[in-house]
């Protein structure tokens, strides 16, 4: 049985007029703050989610104190107006459960939770609109948000979803792509290209998973750039509204220069 939807037309071109490996539109903002310790909102396309951090701050509860490292605790909430589903999801949701566990074990490795023992770190995901790329926008949000927070990280993490239409490979699915095609979801640490995260919910053909995989990798170092462009103009902008000098400035200009390492 064919493809209820046009995935890609003869001319080559995607439903929402993008090439097979082009990317959607990525927009940041690190302005947010509120209460948190650290936010971004990140958007993919029509795809929208808001992370704030809190911590690392003493843990609430003795059974979640982890002698010598912080304890991750991610949580998730989808607004009842972000998707075409009438049914709104709550926490206790299996696959908003198994997202917000997917978050907490990609970042794990990555945290220096090592720095900060007996404390936690609270990390509160909320899925504003989704069209797809759901968790890649979730990782992504994360880095941004913990980065804003000041944690120090072993490097940041990028996510790309990818998938295979016939024989021809896509990056950065829509949920219409989602729906109809095979497709990977993969986070990866730019500066060692260790690879996070490969999760897949749809079979693949080796071959084909292969294909994605350096794909999505390559992808993913073009989202590098754009979060550590967010990261380091936020930063230059804190700096500048502290009106500090080299001297007096020391520590801020510091982790401007230290962006670097990312």
């Amino acid at each position: 049985m064919g493809s209820r939807v046009e995935i890609i037309n003869d001319g080559g071109f995607r439903s929402d007029g993008r090439r097979q490996y082009e990317l959607r539109d990525m927009t940041i903002d690190l302005s947010q703050q509120g209460i948190a310790d650290g936010s971004a909102i990140i958007t993919h396309g029509l795809t929208q989610v808001l992370v704030s951090v809190f911590g690392p701050r003493e843990a609430k509860m003795r059974s979640q104190t982890i002698h010598d490292r912080a304890n991750i605790n991610v949580e998730v909430s989808v607004a009842a107006f972000s998707t075409g589903e009438r049914r709104k999801r709550s926490r206790g949701d299996k696959r908003i459960l198994e997202l917000a566990a997917t978050i907490k074990s990609t970042f794990e490795p990555v945290v220096q939770t090592s720095l900060y023992p007996r404390s936690q770190i609270d990390i509160f995901v909320q899925v504003l609109q989704q069209d797809g790329g759901l968790l890649q926008a979730c990782i992504n949000g994360t880095t941004l948000a913990l980065a804003n927070a000041g944690i120090p990280l072993l490097d940041f993490v990028c996510a790309v979803t990818g998938g295979v239409h016939a024989t021809s490979p896509m990056l950065d699915l829509t949920l219409l792509e989602e729906n109809d095609i095979p497709h990977v979801t993969v986070a990866l640490m730019p500066k060692t290209g260790r690879v996070t995260l490969a999760t897949m919910e749809t079979r693949l053909h080796v071959e084909r998973f292969e294909e994605i995989f350096r794909l999505a990798c390559e992808a993913g170092k073009v989202i590098h750039a754009e979060i550590k462009g967010a990261v380091r103009e936020r930063t230059s902008g804190l700096v500048g509204a502290m009106g500090v000098g080299p001297r007096s400035g020391k520590g801020d200009l510091q982790d401007n220069e230290g962006m670097d390492e990312y």
